[in-house]
């Protein structure tokens, strides 16, 4: 895995030699990756693992690299495919974290592509923020957000839930974990908001199974870079990840920092 080999070379301080660019201009920021630097970097990677999955690949705000989401890990690459960075980078005249900025771009663009039919929503009748939140039905600080939904509505937050399982999709014998198939229940119960509730209050769903998407999105999270430790994962509308459980007036200020409609 991917995330070994960052790991590895994170706490040993390695750099690694791979495959050479063949020449070309270094990359800017904002400018299209051109397709022999894209195959450098994937051979780069592809020398680390042969299944790593990337997802994005673009010009790194420093000169020189190209920002790389793969594994649900975002990492910069070197333009000649000898050096990794693998940490956050930080721009200390404005005081800023570019790789939060290159993370909200990439999951806010992920996370538009999920249709409002496959989100159990909770809204206020005019909402003036909407939060998205990765939830599972088993997890502490996922059932205290639930308990405080009717404050975020009042404070005029939408919460819209996609599914995360935090024991995956399957267990060691590749067969189904019992919270996907509950969470594939509660996506599936005729009233999937009152379904939802009720399995956070440990009252299980009806066994149900459709059509659904709850594995296309704990899928979805791996890539947005959420692991077992991290529901409920609650992401703003511009991309950025908020993080967990949040008491209502601290949601609330955490969501207008990120949101157009401002304070």
């Amino acid at each position: 895995m991917l995330k070994k080999w960052l790991l590895a070379l994170c706490v040993g301080g390695l750099a690694f030699s791979a495959y050479a660019a063949d020449g070309g201009a270094a990359p800017v920021a904002g400018q299209a990756v051109t397709p022999a630097a894209e195959k450098m970097v994937r051979q780069t990677l592809g020398a680390l693992s042969a299944d790593v999955q990337i997802d994005s690949i673009e010009a790194a705000p420093i000169p020189g690299f190209y920002q790389v989401i793969a594994a649900g890990q975002l990492i910069y690459v070197s333009a000649d495919g000898k050096y990794l960075l693998n940490g956050d980078l930080i721009d200390l005249t404005r005081k800023r974290n570019l790789s939060d900025a290159g993370w909200a771009a990439f999951r806010k663009a992920e996370l538009a592509k999920v249709p409002a039919s496959e989100r159990i929503v909770f809204a206020p009748a005019h909402p003036k923020y909407t939060i998205t939140v990765f939830t599972d039905v088993t997890c502490g600080y996922c059932r205290a957000l639930h308990e405080s939904m009717a404050a975020y509505n009042k404070e005029g937050i939408a919460v819209e839930y996609l599914a995360w399982p935090r024991d995956g999709v399957n267990n060691a014998s590749g067969q189904p974990t019992s919270v996907y198939k509950e969470m594939v229940s509660v996506w599936c119960a005729a009233d999937r908001n009152a379904s939802l509730t009720a399995a956070k209050h440990d009252h299980a769903p009806k066994p149900a199974t459709c059509v659904n998407p709850v594995k296309q999105e704990y899928e979805l999270g791996l890539r947005l870079g959420i692991d077992a430790m991290g529901t409920p994962a609650v992401f703003a509308e511009d991309g950025s990840m908020i993080g967990g459980y949040l008491p209502p007036a601290e949601m609330l200020n955490a969501v207008q920092k990120h949101s157009s409609a401002g304070g």
